[in-house]
């Protein structure tokens, strides 16, 4: 692993910085894994983060918090903002349905279902009647 890394490093950098044993143990730590399995009955020496599974659909609410008001609160990646009526207009003259599809399949900047697969699209829609209620 070690020699692949440095291989990249020497393809990326240079072979001055490649040598360098700390930067091979800087790139070595930023490509760990983001966490561990751990199995009920062994030992586990990383903290793990709770899983909140839903009960049930999401609201158009709580699904806007957790998925859409990262780039929608900010405007980020010119996403129209929560209560712009300027900005949702145009998107509102095209019709729900496109509002909904676009939201759910993607478009421009925006990833489908706001980067989070796990949503329904029921749940998806939900969120954009949420934001459209905002400018109405």
């Amino acid at each position: 692993m070690k020699k692949l890394l440095v291989l990249i490093a020497t393809l990326t950098v240079g072979w001055a910085v490649a040598d360098s044993q700390s930067y091979v143990e800087q790139v070595t730590e930023r490509l760990k894994p983001a966490g561990n399995v751990c199995v009920e009955g062994q030992a586990c020496t990383t903290a793990v983060a709770a899983v909140t599974v839903s009960a049930g659909p999401q609201s158009g609410d709580q699904v806007y918090t957790t998925a859409c008001a990262a780039c929608h609160a900010t405007g980020a990646l010119n996403a129209p903002k929560l209560g712009d009526v300027a900005a949702w207009a145009p998107r509102m003259a095209k019709s729900m349905d496109t509002l909904y599809n676009n939201a759910i399949m993607g478009i421009n900047a925006m990833p489908a279902k706001g980067g989070n697969s796990s949503l329904s699209d029921d749940e998806v829609m939900a969120a954009v009647d949420h934001m459209v209620a905002s400018v109405q």
